[in-house]
């Protein structure tokens, strides 16, 4: 695990969280959840790959096939 991908989840969540702000005070609230929703599923497109390779290790270190 790299510390890069920590950088990137809180760049998301800033992102995420400024247009959540700039869309709400427009009166876009539908937008901005919208918005919120895309940036969990861009989230957890990064995560998804540490995952895996999580369960990766812990199969290789106890030899369970």
């Amino acid at each position: 695990m790299d510390i890069t991908l920590i950088f990137k989840v809180a760049g998301v969540g800033i992102l995420i969280s400024v247009l959540n702000m700039i869309l709400s005070k427009v009166d876009r609230s539908d937008w901005a959840t919208l918005t919120t929703l895309a940036g969990v599923v861009i989230v957890l497109g990064l995560v998804i790959g540490e995952i895996s390779d999580l369960f990766n290790t812990v199969r290789t270190m106890f030899k369970l096939y």
